[in-house]
C-alpha cells in the first residue's frame, strides 16, 4: 500500500514540476511579446494559459484522491497541502501572463522598450518563478529563501515604474493611454512576483513544516 502511495506522490511531484515549467514558458512568451510588440506571439499565450488551467484541475484531483483514499503521515500531508496551494499560485501566474499578453494586442506595435525598467522587471520575475520551481524540485529551502528576498526587488521596480509613468504622463499627456497600459503590465508582473514568493514559502513549509509568512 505504501509503495503505491509513494508512486502516486512521485507522480504528483512530477506534475507540479511540469506545471511550473509551463508557467516559466508562458511568462517568457508574454515577456517576448511585450518586448517585440508581437501580437501573434501574444495570442499563443492564451493557449498556454488554458493548458495551465487544465493542469491545475488534474493535480487538484490527484491531491484529493490521495487524501481520501490513502492514509498520509504528517510529512505527506504537508506535501499534499503545499501542492494544492502552489498550483493555485501557478494558475494565477498563468492568468497574469495572459493579461499581459492581451495588453500587447492593444499597443499598436509599440513596445515596453520605451520604458526599459519594465523589461528588467519582467526578467526578474521570470528569474523568481524559475527559482521557486527549482526550489521545489530540489526541496531546497535556501533557494526558496532567496526567492522571498527578491520580492522586495520587484516591488522596488514597480515603485520606480509608477514614478516614471507619472512623469511621462505629465510631460506627454497625449501618451496617457499607452502609459497606463505600461503601468498595468508592471502591476501584473508585481503580482507574478508575489505568487512566486508564495510558492517559495510553500516549498519551505513542505520541507520544514514551518509557514514562512506566519
Amino acid at each position: 500500500m505504501r509503495n503505491r502511495f509513494d508512486e502516486q506522490l512521485a507522480e504528483l511531484n512530477k506534475e507540479i514540476i511540469e506545471m511550473g515549467s509551463m508557467c516559466e514558458e508562458v511568462i517568457d512568451k508574454a515577456t517576448k511579446a511585450i518586448n517585440l510588440g508581437d501580437v501573434q506571439l501574444a495570442k499563443t499565450v492564451k493557449e498556454s494559459g488554458a493548458s495551465i488551467d487544465q493542469m491545475e484541475r488534474d493535480i487538484e484531483s490527484r491531491c484529493m484522491k490521495l487524501l481520501l483514499h490513502q492514509q498520509p503521515v504528517a510529512r505527506d500531508l504537508r506535501m499534499i497541502s503545499a501542492a494544492l496551494k502552489m498550483i493555485t499560485d501557478m494558475e494565477r501566474i498563468g492568468d497574469q501572463a495572459e493579461d499581459i499578453a492581451e495588453i500587447v494586442t492593444f499597443l499598436d506595435g509599440r513596445t515596453v522598450g520605451e520604458m526599459k525598467l519594465i523589461s528588467e522587471m519582467a526578467y526578474k520575475t521570470i528569474e523568481m518563478v524559475t527559482a521557486s520551481v527549482d526550489a521545489f524540485v530540489k526541496k531546497d529551502t535556501v533557494i526558496a529563501e532567496k526567492v522571498i528576498e527578491q520580492d522586495d526587488i520587484v516591488d522596488n521596480y514597480f515603485s520606480d515604474i509608477k514614478t516614471s509613468i507619472i512623469n511621462w504622463i505629465a510631460n506627454n499627456p497625449e501618451d496617457g493611454e499607452f502609459a497606463l497600459d505600461l503601468l498595468m503590465i508592471a502591476k501584473y508582473l508585481e503580482r507574478i512576483g508575489d505568487h512566486a514568493t508564495n510558492i517559495a514559502e510553500w516549498v519551505i513549509f513542505s520541507v520544514t513544516g514551518i509557514r514562512k509568512a506566519d
